[in-house]
């Protein structure tokens, strides 16, 4: 084309690519590896084809670059639990960064946060030791409900005896619900020490 020296056609579309996985120390001395994905546009071509010599290379080199800067001033559980304050934070330093390049940064996404093996495994561990104490919590709080539902039913029934002998009859009519061969008949100590008495009178 006359008096044209090049011609660079821009697409105006939105824009995706992966970060590639990095190698990160959190701020507690943990190794973790992370990637991310960035959208973009552009919004000023002219900007972005004068401003910088790639700024395809340039967006992809800045969000890996932010990406481990921000991250490393994280710590393990704030990068496990605020992932979209962590994301919001790494696209509001791109977007700064590449605005004078008629760059607009619309998203981006922390994908994925992979641990060491033995960090997995002491995790996994602990949190079942937890899971264990909180069962043996429940287990022990259960245990004194129930101590204290016996005390008081035992109170309740040692001031009729006529309530011990209808627990008697409840417990045989459970048992012979059951289709039970065998039963069990208990025998109040109070008829056993008076047949006593009588055998000795005799």
């Amino acid at each position: 084309i006359p008096c044209i020296d090049e011609i660079r056609v821009v697409d105006l579309r939105t824009i995706t690519f992966d970060v590639p996985p990095q190698e990160i120390l959190t701020k507690d001395s943990v190794t973790v590896a992370v990637d991310a994905v960035v959208y973009f546009n552009i919004k000023n071509p002219l900007a972005a084809i004068c401003s910088v010599r790639d700024y395809n290379s340039a967006t992809r080199l800045l969000s890996a670059t932010t990406l481990r800067n921000i991250l490393g001033t994280k710590t393990l559980s704030d990068l496990l639990s605020e992932r979209e304050a962590i994301a919001d934070d790494i696209k509001r330093l791109i977007d700064t960064a590449t605005d004078p390049w008629g760059i607009d940064i619309e998203r981006v996404e922390v994908k994925d946060v992979r641990l060491p093996m033995n960090l997995q495994r002491a995790m996994a561990a602990e949190a079942e030791a937890a899971r264990e104490a909180r069962a043996k919590v429940i287990a022990a709080e259960g245990e004194h409900k129930a101590s204290r539902a016996l005390k008081e039913a035992s109170d309740i029934i040692s001031e009729s005896p006529a309530a011990l002998q209808l627990r008697y009859l409840q417990t045989l009519a459970t048992i012979s619900s059951e289709k039970n061969s065998t039963i069990v008949f208990p025998i109040p100590i109070e008829l056993m020490n008076l047949a006593k008495g009588m055998v000795k009178g005799n």
